[in-house]
């Protein structure tokens, strides 16, 4: 079944989200930027008509304003901005409210997912391990608005929810089209051990962010990508006929 889609934010990971969407059985009914969606008025009952499910990649100062908006009009959303999580009560008390459902996520691509959860089982094994202290460093892309990044930022605290309760030192670097690169390391005088996920480009993040996008349809409540990596579907409908035609 095709579903309709819109996207709120229509830069970069906008417009590659619009050129996968129909792998994963979406039609692009409505896409919004500043120009049309400014201070997210343009986000109306009427605007989202023949829209199933948001994807929703615009910029921190306004992405928790626009998922209010998007509640408002009865579409369940999947949020890959950062930088807004100090709003998620807000947010959560509007998703609970209008009845729809919510994926948000730091990062959706699949592998950073499992990434954080290595990193926070690591933690919880250097806990005790006095002499080992912590680091996390990231590089992004010139043009992005947060430093450190939201998932720099998650990583540091999947590591304090761990029981790493020392000091994790973060710093981050901005420069040229970089599409990103985590790394959590641990140092002492015997040794160093490092943790590092790099991605390739932005399509891995797209892809999660569309898989995710279908998995919410139809839900109720919120979620976080990395809590519902076991349910989602086997891929995009090419991969899925590729795959039984061999």
């Amino acid at each position: 079944m095709t579903l309709g889609l819109a996207i709120v934010g229509y830069g970069k990971m906008g417009h590659l989200i619009e050129q996968l969407a129909p792998e994963y059985g979406f039609e692009v009914r409505a896409k919004f930027d500043s120009k049309n969606n400014a201070g997210g008025d343009g986000l109306t009952g009427e605007s989202m008509r023949g829209v199933d499910v948001a994807v929703e990649f615009s910029t921190p100062h306004v992405a928790a304003g626009n998922i209010r908006r998007l509640a408002a009009a009865g579409v369940n959303t999947a949020v890959g901005t950062t930088g807004w999580l100090e709003h998620l009560p807000v947010v959560r008390e509007a998703v609970t409210q209008s009845g729809i459902g919510v994926v948000w996520a730091p990062n959706f691509s699949v592998g950073v997912s499992l990434f954080i959860q290595a990193v926070a089982y690591t933690a919880a094994l250097f806990a005790s391990q006095q002499e080992y202290a912590a680091w996390g460093w990231e590089i992004h892309h010139s043009a992005k608005k947060d430093a450190p990044s939201g998932t720099l930022r998650k990583l540091a605290e999947e590591m304090r929810a761990g029981g790493y309760a020392r000091a994790i030192e973060l710093s981050s670097n901005r420069a040229g089209a970089h599409p990103g690169t985590h790394e959590i390391g641990f140092d002492s005088l015997a040794d160093t051990i490092t943790l590092r996920h790099t991605a390739r480009s932005r399509d891995g993040f797209a892809r999660g962010a569309l898989q995710a996008a279908r998995w919410v349809a139809g839900k109720k409540g919120l979620f976080e990508f990395r809590e519902i990596l076991a349910e989602l579907g086997e891929g995009p409908k090419s991969e899925r006929r590729a795959t039984m035609s061999l």
